[in-house]
């Protein structure tokens, strides 16, 4: 790539996408969203962190985008650096776990929403989520939600 004032060559760095995800709890559950978008599967709420954006802004935004619930957030839970972890390229997220009120509905890039208890996970999850989802479980305690 050419300098646009000197049109001497720069190096491009090549870094990860930086994403949140967010455990949103809810009254019978945690909220969980099926994609609209490969991979078609059932996932965490989440996405990009627009340039400019904290990490908490973004875990906000994107619950509401997605779940059309207003989330307020718990605490920052882990974050997962596997290059491997999104299939469509090197995706470095942060969870979040946050509490809502309301009826979650589906918006955005999701098809569907639905509320989940640690029993009812559903098989097909998109990404490391079921990983994500074990993590959280056993750092919680939590075995009702």
């Amino acid at each position: 790539m050419k300098c646009p004032h000197c049109n001497k060559d720069i190096a491009v760095r090549k870094t990860p996408f930086l994403t949140v995800d967010i455990i949103i709890e809810v009254e019978g559950g945690i909220v969980l969203i099926k994609r609209k978008y490969p991979p078609v599967a059932w996932a965490l709420p989440g996405g990009f962190v627009d340039y400019g954006e904290s990490l908490e802004d973004a875990a906000v935004r994107e619950a509401k985008e997605e779940t059309s619930l207003d989330v307020v957030l718990q605490r920052q839970l882990h974050t997962y650096s596997d290059p491997r972890r999104d299939l469509r390229g090197h995706n470095v997220t942060t969870v979040y776990s946050a509490t809502a009120q309301g009826k979650p509905k589906a918006a955005d890039d999701a098809k569907e929403v639905d509320i989940f208890t640690k029993e009812t996970l559903p098989k097909d999850l998109a990404f490391d989520h079921a990983q994500i989802l074990d993590d959280y479980f056993l750092s919680s305690n939590i075995s009702s939600l």
